[in-house]
């Protein structure tokens, strides 16, 4: 692809000292479709969990970018991701959202993959390829590496990514261990998808604003007939990871506990041995919400969802959402009435989201920043045998920023070699 801007432009797009970002990265196409290739096709990218695909030739289709891929478990029980594109005229090998199958055919002329994408059938292979066709080397694009945490899978088409563990590192790891320590848990079936007109980058750090649900989500506090949402002053905890991880959110104290339970989440699987030792005594305090860079999004980990923020431009978002079952509960009810297309949050935060993207794309606009200052240089990271190190403040925008910051040093890197050099460690003094 051509690459539209040098990689010092993209580190100048995203201010570190001054909170400032550039609008034009939530309206610029050349800027999407540099993410594509720079971001999307090099990071993991969380595919499905382990409960939607428990035997061999059980399938589910998801994204990488705006590649459409097939996690599918093969007959060795290993789960392999397939780009879904035919490679003789690049058909849809699959049409069907999740199944089950033997092999895979193209509907056009008849190809035919197995479940590790080998090409294993090519009508008038004798006749009219005269046996010259090297199926060996005319399989379906593959992964690079497909890997998995707690049943968690993952998938990355950089063969130069490090090892999944390594890229999620310690924040990572706690970020799903809090919905894994959870029990026993599976997806409900079925997942929520549709669209809103927003940049995905908007959608995905609204995830640690607890800025706005005092004003954003007011009626529906009072809809709901729950206490208010949390105040101004309320003892927050964050977590950075390197590569843009970030888990943060209100500090678990007992006022918050007694909050959280009159809204409807039961915070008492924290108090487990398994959670406890999964987490450790940092992971514990942290309420929400995790986020694994780029866009998977560890909703209310006591409520057991995620979200996925899918790219379709820079002014589009298919939003999906994956449901765990409650191990005290068979349906987390609470769960969809909170978000999805019918949740009392999400129906006012596409909003916000819309009308910001809508906000970057014009061109006086676009002169002047936005700004994700809050609470910076007012940040003492805590790094001591505890856990990971982690900032204990109050309502503050270090993880958006933060997010921002290793978005433009992924943006900035020729590959991944350059990146794990160039990268920001995590911040060891003041934020």
């Amino acid at each position: 692809m051509t690459i539209a801007y040098r990689n010092e432009e993209m580190l100048g797009m995203v201010n570190p000292e001054t909170g400032l970002v550039d609008r034009r990265i939530f309206s610029e196409q050349d800027i999407y479709e540099m993410e594509l290739e720079r971001i999307f096709a090099r990071a993991w990218n969380f595919m499905c969990h382990d409960s939607q695909i428990p035997n061999p030739g059980d399938f589910f289709q998801t994204v990488i970018g705006e590649d459409r891929v097939i996690c599918v478990r093969d007959n060795d029980g290993m789960p392999q991701v397939l780009v879904n594109t035919c490679r003789h005229r690049g058909n849809a090998i699959c049409r069907a959202d999740e199944g089950h199958a033997t092999s895979f055919m193209c509907t056009y002329h008849g190809w035919t993959y197995d479940l590790k994408g080998a090409l294993v059938g090519v009508p008038g292979f004798k006749e009219v390829y005269h046996e010259e066709l090297d199926r060996e080397n005319w399989g379906l694009i593959k992964a690079a590496k497909v890997d998995s945490y707690h049943g968690f899978i993952f998938a990355t088409m950089d063969p130069e990514a490090p090892e999944l563990d390594d890229y999620l590192g310690e924040v990572g790891q706690i970020s799903l261990d809090q919905l894994a320590s959870r029990g026993d848990i599976e997806i409900i079936g079925g997942i929520q998808k549709y669209t809103i007109q927003c940049n995905w980058k908007l959608a995905t750090d609204n995830v640690w604003d607890f800025y706005h649900p005092q004003i954003s989500h007011s009626s529906a506090s009072m809809a709901r007939r729950t206490p208010g949402f949390n105040r101004y002053d309320q003892p927050h905890l964050v977590m950075l990871g390197e590569y843009g991880h970030a888990n943060a959110g209100p500090e678990v104290t007992e006022e918050s506990r007694v909050r959280s339970l009159a809204r409807g989440q039961d915070m008492s699987w924290r108090d487990e041995p398994r959670a406890k030792e999964a987490l450790g005594p940092v992971g514990s305090r942290v309420q929400n919400h995790p986020n694994i860079f780029p866009n998977c999004w560890i909703a209310f980990p006591g409520e057991g969802q995620i979200s996925m923020r899918m790219p379709k431009g820079p002014s589009t978002t298919e939003i999906w959402w994956f449901t765990f079952n409650d191990p005290a509960t068979p349906l987390n009810k609470r769960a969809l009435e909170t978000f999805g297309p019918a949740g009392l949050l999400e129906q006012d935060d596409g909003e916000n989201w819309g009308e910001s993207t809508r906000g970057m794309k014009g061109v006086i606009s676009k002169r002047y920043p936005i700004n994700y200052s809050m609470g910076l240089g007012h940040g003492e990271v805590i790094d001591d045998e505890t856990g990971p190190p982690h900032i204990e403040s109050t309502i503050n925008e270090n993880p958006q920023l933060w997010l921002y910051r290793a978005w433009s040093e992924w943006m900035a890197a020729d590959s991944w070699s350059q990146l794990r050099e160039s990268h920001s460690p995590v911040p060891e003094d003041r934020v």
